[in-house]
């Protein structure tokens, strides 16, 4: 999977965990409150891949231009 993947489906456990946080706490369910929780971690998980994944990325592409530029 790709950075950009990762990163949406970060941001989309993201905000599936903080609205399943807040039914729960609606309707006093800590089950869902912490399913919820985990959820959203999950999800800031997810982001840190894609982030790292593109940060590797740039780091290579940057090496190469480098690279190409002292040929």
């Amino acid at each position: 999977m790709g950075a950009t993947a990762d990163k949406v489906k970060g941001a989309t456990n993201e905000a599936i965990g903080k609205a399943k946080q807040g039914v729960g706490e609606a309707v006093g369910s800590d089950k869902m409150q912490g399913e919820g929780a985990i959820q959203e971690t999950k999800g800031h998980a997810q982001k840190a891949v894609g982030d790292a994944k593109q940060a590797a990325k740039d780091a290579v592409n940057k090496a190469a231009a480098a690279a190409n530029k002292n040929l």
